[in-house]
């Protein structure tokens, strides 16, 4: 019996862990590309564009009903934008638009649905584990004077935020919980989920209009062709980090 609960543990810690770090890859890819494209050198790319990915991806995975909330919200705030304004993208404003109807949307989940604040808790512990993820990859890759293709790049960002995050959350979480007030733990994460998809619509649209417009269709191509291997080193990442936590006695299972 040991033995088979090891195994379906094994199993399910793979298929979620990789999922989630696969969708961290895509979201980390496309996004690191782009912020290289709009200008942003050196470590900057690779901490914001982490950062985003972890709390993102940390929503989904720790607080996926109200994070389902937020990115409904934002499809659906920046599709209105889009179809009220004619098309014209101001990246604030369509953020600050998605971001307000996501905490609208937020605020009747909680007022239905009682989450408590783990769900703002786990996000900002996910935000945290990506900044220091960012920031311990760019110092490495700093002082080594080498450079990382997307595989390698995704999959080290994804293990060590899988790393920062599962061992933080036990006690940062709890603590956390303690202060932060349940009414805006649901609104907070759906307007920061909502955020990030006017953010994303934003640079599909926005950005890849600037790309054309300024001659630079091959920078389209570099964002476009980083995001399946950023999703497989995510994938890797993830499915190989959950395996080596389980195994490390974190019991994964427990929180999915």
């Amino acid at each position: 019996m040991l033995i088979k609960d090891q195994f379906t543990a094994i199993v399910l810690t793979l298929f979620v862990w990789g999922f989630a770090g696969a969708l961290f890859g895509a979201i980390f890819a496309g996004l690191y590309q782009v912020l290289i494209v709009l200008g942003l050198v050196g470590w900057q790319p690779l901490v914001i564009a982490s950062a985003a990915a972890a709390m993102t991806t940390s929503a989904f995975y720790s607080a996926m009903p109200v994070a389902l909330v937020g990115t409904m919200a934002g499809v659906l705030a920046s599709i209105g934008y889009l179809i009220a304004t004619g098309q014209e993208i101001e990246l604030s404003t369509i953020v600050g638009v998605a971001g307000l109807v996501g905490v609208v949307a937020g605020g009747f989940y909680s007022w239905i649905v009682k989450s408590g604040s783990r769900p703002l808790a786990e996000t900002l512990t996910g935000l945290i584990a990506g900044l220091l993820a960012g920031a311990t990859l760019s110092l490495v890759l700093a002082l080594l004077g080498g450079h990382m293709g997307m595989f390698a790049l995704a999959a080290g960002v994804v293990a060590l935020v899988g790393t920062f995050f599962q061992v933080s959350e036990r006690w940062l979480v709890k603590r956390s919980q303690g202060w932060l007030p349940d009414a805006l733990s649901a609104p907070v994460v759906a307007g920061l989920i909502a955020a990030v998809v006017g953010a994303s619509i934003w640079i599909l649209g926005g950005s890849t209009s600037a790309m054309l417009e300024a001659g630079t269709r091959d920078e389209i191509g570099k964002v476009l062709n980083d995001i399946p291997p950023g999703l497989m080193g995510g994938l890797l990442g993830g499915a190989i980090t959950g395996i080596l936590l389980e195994l490390f006695g974190f019991r994964l299972e427990d929180q999915i």
